[in-house]
């Protein structure tokens, strides 16, 4: 459900940025927005009080981000209150950025390992990233996870490659359980 509203809102900001050609500049704005909000978790905590009515929400995001953000944002901001979706709203932060990023050519890649990579072979992983598919450049992000025993993971979007040895040993054990002894 949290994924089709972020979807849904994050299209929503999209479409109005695009149509004032704004797209690159209200993510920028978003990424401060977003280190506001995190320095400050007890604005979350306004805003999700039930006992504060939506208009004094309303209120306060007029008089906290008013002339500081675009009107295009802050009028988001104020119908993600109205219909009480911010707890949504990092989620719909990151899909709009996702999206922005998507039309620039520009990919985001998950990459987990079960070892620190080398920066040769994380330059090696971007490069053929680059190679196989139709962005011009890759933002990575890397983590280790012991788990895997070896390989990697990778997501980039909603695709994702696992070669992974403990998804190659899951899946034997798995094969293993389905033959049956005659």
């Amino acid at each position: 459900m949290a994924k089709l509203v972020s979807k849904t809102y994050g299209e929503a900001l999209y479409s109005a940025a695009a149509e004032n050609g704004r797209t690159t500049e209200i993510m920028q704005e978003i990424e401060e927005l977003q280190k506001i909000l995190d320095d400050n978790p007890e604005f979350e905590g306004l805003m999700l009080h039930p006992g504060i009515p939506k208009q004094e929400k309303q209120e306060i995001i007029n008089s906290v981000f008013g002339g500081r953000v675009s009107d295009e944002l802050s009028g988001f901001f104020r119908i993600v209150v109205e219909n009480e979706r911010y707890r949504d709203l990092t989620a719909i932060f990151e899909y709009y950025t996702a999206k922005v990023k998507e039309a620039d050519g520009i990919g985001i890649a998950y990459v987990t390992t079960a070892e620190e990579l080398t920066e040769t072979r994380r330059a090696e992983v971007k490069k053929r990233l680059l190679e196989t598919t139709s962005y011009n450049t890759m933002e990575m992000h890397y983590r280790t996870d012991t788990s895997l025993i070896g390989g990697m993971v990778i997501r980039i979007g909603d695709r994702v490659v696992d070669s992974s040895i403990r998804t190659k040993l899951n899946d034997l054990t798995r094969q293993l359980l389905q033959i049956q002894l005659g």
